[in-house]
């Protein structure tokens, strides 16, 4: 009897396997591995943010303005985790959200009046009052802008030089809005903590000098943003609403 007509079975299971491979190769495209690396940041940023949050949520200098500041923080996490699967920010977003929460856990554990770094900026700066709030105030346009002009460019298709200036117009309403709905929740809540929970410090001026702070902010980050798009030339691509970004533009 003569073989010489068939394969070894080696050389066709060396064959099979090298197929397989071949597939699987084909099956895990950069898109993929992009979005894996994309999720890991988002949920290693989540996480962080826990932890950070759970440390500055033991002993807060006020039990009740602490409550009152993270009604707002809570619910705003809530979303971003039940729309991610619809909606993904990028990785930068993600990264810019995360920074300005952490500033609001800081002073939401110690009043916004009390943070210690921002009696050390007092002293070092010749300040009448404590500048922590007026900070982060800053920071809500300086880093939200982005992340939120990254919605309406996506969502509502905004381009051109509209993708710059309606973000910051949004800042400058979201924060005269916040103004107004703080006030009320705290006249609601407990009017008794109204001063420290909106920290005005005997400034009469507070809110209109807040909106002003996070309108600088959201002038700051757009005008950076469209500088770096102009010095690489670069056009943004129209990714799909509910993917995912591929990169962090």
């Amino acid at each position: 009897m003569r073989y010489e007509g068939r394969k070894p079975r080696w050389s066709l299971k060396r064959r099979f396997q090298s197929s397989r491979e071949d597939k699987l190769g084909e099956t895990i495209s950069p898109r993929d591995t992009t979005q894996v690396a994309h999720r890991r940041t988002a949920a290693g940023l989540l996480l962080g943010y826990g932890i950070i949050w759970i440390w500055l949520a033991i002993n807060p200098v006020s039990r009740q303005d602490w409550l009152l500041e993270n009604l707002l923080a809570i619910a705003l996490v809530t979303v971003l985790v039940l729309t991610y699967r619809r909606f993904a920010f990028s990785a930068t977003s993600y990264w810019l959200i995360a920074v300005f929460m952490v500033l609001h856990a800081i002073g939401a554990h110690y009043t916004y009046a009390e943070v210690p770094f921002g009696f050390w900026l007092r002293d070092m700066g010749g300040l009448s009052r404590n500048p922590f709030d007026r900070l982060v105030h800053f920071t809500y346009g300086l880093l939200l802008v982005y992340p939120l002009r990254e919605l309406l460019v996506r969502r509502a298709g905004l381009q051109g030089s509209w993708s710059y200036v309606m973000p910051v117009s949004s800042i400058l309403a979201q924060s005269g809005f916040f103004e107004v709905v703080e006030a009320i929740v705290a006249m609601i809540v407990s009017p008794e903590l109204g001063s420290m929970y909106l920290g005005t410090q005997g400034d009469e001026w507070d809110a209109q000098k807040d909106m002003a702070a996070a309108f600088a902010g959201a002038i700051l980050t757009m005008s950076i943003t469209v500088g770096v798009f102009a010095r690489h030339g670069a056009q943004e691509a129209q990714p799909s609403p509910r993917a995912a970004p591929s990169v962090a533009h």
